[in-house]
């Protein structure tokens, strides 16, 4: 992101792209869009990431909060411009902004669920990027990978109960 900020590097963009556009198109399908409107709301969201990227402040931020926050705001722009009522989840409290200890919190966890995800067998995380960062059903990735469905479905929930034992300690 500091690359793309300081030095406008189209080469860092794609990365950038290549990595938060699946992760946002999930994200923004999970909270009630059809998969054109998600595949619309990315576009918007990451041509305003290269547009505004002077605005990135990485003291303030991780990039992955700034630009989902980027995505928030574009959702509720788009059930207010609609005529739909705001989800839940997307409104916001007015004068609730989160402070650093929130945003610090965040961050740890961040750290955390990275670190726990890494000491998973190599099988298991690659089953459980694919099912939750990837979006993918379980049969999607069974043919994709070719392995039978038992198979993904058993690395996924081995996966998860380690997942779930490393990660007790947040809680």
């Amino acid at each position: 992101m500091l690359a793309v900020r300081d030095q406008r590097d189209k080469s860092a963009f794609a990365r950038l792209f290549d990595h938060f556009a699946p992760r946002l198109k999930g994200f923004v399908i999970r909270s009630g869009c059809n998969p054109a409107q998600a595949e619309e709301i990315v576009q918007d969201v990451m041509l305003t990431v290269w547009h505004k990227a002077e605005q990135f402040d990485p003291h303030r931020a991780q990039v992955s909060a700034w630009i989902y926050q980027i995505a928030r705001n574009r959702q509720i722009d788009l059930h207010r411009k609609l005529g739909r009522p705001v989800p839940e989840e997307l409104k916001e409290e007015p004068g609730l902004e989160p402070d650093a200890s929130q945003i610090l919190a965040v961050q740890q966890e961040t750290t955390q669920l990275k670190d726990a995800l890494s000491r998973l067998a190599p099988n298991q995380r690659e089953m459980i990027e694919k099912a939750y960062l990837g979006e993918l059903s379980h049969q999607d990735i069974s043919k994709a990978t070719g392995l039978p469905l038992g198979t993904i479905k058993s690395r996924i929930r081995l996966g998860l109960e380690r997942l779930r034992h490393d990660l007790k300690a947040m809680r």
